[in-house]
């Protein structure tokens, strides 16, 4: 599994949400989360995608007129006791 993870920030909610609509119709994926602090502090919401589908979502965003901000490849900061309180 890689370390580095990438998330597409945007300016607004609307065009996060129009985005993912659009990438879940294309069989991509996509997860939505909580834009990470290091990436931006622009909208709170911002998509996870694989690295693989980076061209096509630049290419659906542009088709359909959606916003991108940038696309920001984080490195991961998973910690597997989170939330273990026993």
């Amino acid at each position: 599994m890689s370390k580095i993870q990438n998330y597409v920030l945007f300016p607004n909610h609307d065009n996060a949400m129009r985005l993912y609509r659009e990438l879940k119709k294309n069989g991509l994926k996509a997860a939505i989360s909580p834009t990470p602090r290091s990436a931006s502090v622009c909208c709170g919401v911002s998509l996870m995608v694989e690295e693989e589908d980076l061209e096509k979502i630049w290419q659906i965003a542009e088709e359909k007129e959606i916003e991108i901000v940038k696309i920001a490849a984080v490195e991961r900061d998973y910690n597997p006791t989170r939330g273990r309180y026993c």
